[in-house]
């Protein structure tokens, strides 16, 4: 009964995120409000509970970099990067999304995507106003790029360090092995956008001619802040990156970052707290509690259980049915909650497996982040992304979205099949 109860619930909430008929945040808070109302989960489930509840890392590292970014945002920094990518670019519109797509890729590869998203974002919308450009298609370039990006590391996207904690991998398990086909991915994928997005590119030589005769440099309004906020940005960064060894939760950085930024620079409370993506922070907590709501019913289990089943004894068929069913399944739920559950069913079949099957980690892995770029929802840094266009006046829509990434999936997803099947099978 629970499970009928979780699947009804999540199915009328993702039909009215899909029809766009009701604001998202209302949606999740509702699906939410009804897993507790009919008993499917509790309030230890919902907000305590490490399988099943509000992911507080997540919540509180977009808090913690999203005041950073406020603070940032005051020193004009993201002028500068702005017009110094339109520069490199020389305004051509193609030239620029590649560029920012690659930047975003390599940055989420060493940092988390959700953080480089809110890094980039500031960067896209001031450069497409200066060429007069959409920046709907910018934004959904990056945050796919990031997804793949992050895809290549241990620390680049949430479930990847979900995989290495139960698979006992280690950072350089992830380059050796992912790297190489993410850095193709990356190049198929910038290819790809120069056909998805290709009504969206509009050079004007006029516009392009302004720009180039800017000078960066007076973009920045306050040099002393933006050297405390760098310095602080610098160390925040490298705590993410030390992370196996430091062993501070990235939520934990974050905060720390946020708090030092306000403590030590003449920036209010209120000035660093107003770019704060509140909606966003609410849409997850009733996310995480819906897909919890999932978890708690035993809906996720079974799907799993069932897949395993399906592919016991037959590594070659596992593999593929692991990448593709990860995909799919990320799509349609947050991949960080997919891959925490499907993570100890895979770890047994590793163990049945023997010593070649590690390729099930690596199937896992790629199905679950590049699966998440399918649907506007399939990953965290997709939400935020969203968040973002739509506090800024140019929201993107849930079909939008989805257009553009249930064609990136299945190309990547597609490229990554010859590429396990070839290199483990």
């Amino acid at each position: 009964m629970a499970a009928l109860a979780a699947i009804a619930v999540f199915v009328l909430a993702y039909v009215l995120l899909a029809t766009e008929r009701m604001d998202r945040t209302k949606v999740a808070l509702g699906g939410a409000a009804f897993m507790l109302l009919l008993h499917v989960t509790n309030a230890d489930g919902a907000f305590f509970s490490k399988a099943s509840g509000i992911d507080w890392n997540v919540i509180f590292l977009l808090l913690g970099m999203m005041v950073i970014v406020s603070v940032l945002r005051q020193t004009g920094v993201f002028e500068y990067v702005a017009i110094w990518a339109a520069k490199r670019a020389k305004g051509r519109p193609y030239r620029l999304m590649v560029m920012l797509a690659l930047i975003t890729a390599v940055t989420s590869a060493l940092l988390d995507n959700v953080t480089t998203v809110l890094l980039i974002a500031p960067v896209t919308f001031l450069v497409c106003e200066r060429l007069a450009l959409r920046a709907a298609p910018y934004l959904i370039a990056e945050v796919m790029a990031s997804n793949i990006g992050g895809t290549a590391t241990l620390i680049g996207d949430p479930p990847n360090i979900i995989i290495a904690s139960r698979g006992g991998l280690s950072f350089n398990d992830f380059l050796v092995h992912l790297a190489p086909l993410i850095a193709l991915l990356l190049v198929v994928f910038c290819l790809l956008c120069r056909w998805l997005f290709r009504a969206d590119f509009r050079y004007d030589p006029d516009l392009a001619g302004e720009v180039m005769a800017l000078e960066e440099k007076e973009a920045i309004t306050d040099h002393r802040l933006l050297g405390q906020s760098l310095a602080v940005l610098g160390v925040v960064m490298a705590a993410f990156v030390f992370h196996p060894v430091l062993h501070y939760e990235p939520s934990v950085v974050a905060l720390l970052g946020a708090g030092l930024l306000i403590a030590a620079t003449k920036v209010t409370t209120e000035q660093a707290l107003q770019e704060v993506e509140w909606p966003t922070l609410v849409f997850f907590a009733g996310l995480f509690v819906m897909v919890g709501g999932l978890v708690q019913a035993g809906v996720l289990d079974r799907v799993a259980g069932t897949a395993a089943q399906a592919a016991h004894g037959r590594l070659g068929s596992a593999t593929i049915l692991l990448l593709w069913a990860s995909a799919g399944l990320s799509a349609i739920v947050d991949n960080i909650p997919y891959v925490a559950t499907m993570s100890p069913i895979v770890a047994d079949l590793v163990h049945q497996a023997g010593p070649d099957g590690h390729v099930l980690w690596w199937a896992l892995a790629l199905g679950g982040d590049l699966g998440g770029n399918a649907t506007a929802i399939g990953a965290s840094a997709n939400v935020v992304m969203l968040g973002i266009a739509a506090r800024n006046g140019q929201p993107i829509g849930f079909w939008e979205f989805t257009k553009y990434g249930l064609v990136v999936t299945v190309v990547t997803v597609g490229l990554a099949t010859p590429y396990l099947w070839l290199r483990y099978l």
